[in-house]
């Protein structure tokens, strides 16, 4: 087995999902890929979270083992000899150092960018609050959501699996073909939002053509505990 290219915590991953039109995300799907659906609807997710104790190769980096992350994904799957891997695919990604971007984009293809990030999370013994900032337009926006009481096991088969359950990454590379690479995690416990906020100019941050969906009524808000994480190098190409 081939070293990890990267171990991290990521934790209290702030979960907004939204029902999508496949054909909005049609043209995003990476090649050798499909999309993946819950209950006949696919999905597209705000997701805030922390990336705690970051190595690369085994090796710390000062100054950068700490820090937010910003994304919108969506769920595709690909069928492989022992049968579907379903993953996730991103429409941007936001880190507060140009260094990590540099290094997702140059490894991994991802559509990672920086901006200024910063976080707020308080948790009681019967509350948790996560707020995750990021500044664009000189502007500060916000995803923020509370919760009560403990965190609970998704059920087998539930939405809630279906959004934090996928175990390989899937991205359009520059170049012809798709990197597949596999990550590595125990079952997610969960605490359902009480509240959500998502407070930002979507067409500035996503595009135009995310704008009607984001700016719907979402279909669930969660809060996910996070776990300690392991990314395997990426596969060559896919067709």
């Amino acid at each position: 087995m081939p070293q990890p290219f990267l171990t991290a915590e990521w934790r209290y991953l702030a979960m907004l999902n939204y029902v999508a039109d496949p054909k909005l995300l049609a043209p995003l799907v990476p090649a050798g890929t499909e999309l993946d659906f819950d209950s006949g609807k696919t999905f597209v997710s705000v997701v805030g979270f922390l990336f705690l104790d970051t190595r690369v190769m085994g090796l710390p980096i000062p100054f950068h083992r700490s820090f937010e992350e910003l994304n919108l994904r969506f769920y595709v799957r690909r069928k492989a000899a022992e049968g579907w891997r379903r993953g996730v695919t991103f429409v941007r990604e936001l880190v507060p150092r140009h260094a990590i971007a540099f290094v997702a984009q140059k490894f991994y293809d991802e559509p990672y960018s920086a901006a200024a990030l910063r976080h707020r999370i308080q948790r009681g013994s019967d509350f948790l609050t996560v707020e995750y900032q990021w500044r664009l337009r000189n502007a500060w926006e916000t995803l923020g959501m509370t919760a009560t009481g403990e965190p609970r096991e998704s059920a087998a088969g539930s939405h809630e699996e279906f959004i934090t359950e996928h175990y390989w990454g899937y991205t359009a590379r520059r170049s012809k073909g798709t990197s597949e690479y596999a990550v590595e995690h125990p079952r997610w416990r969960f605490w359902p939002a009480e509240t959500w906020r998502l407070e930002a100019d979507l067409a500035a941050l996503y595009g135009e053509r995310f704008v009607g969906t984001l700016s719907a009524e979402p279909a669930s808000a969660f809060i996910a505990e996070g776990s300690r994480i392991l990314v395997r190098p990426r596969a060559t190409e896919l067709a």
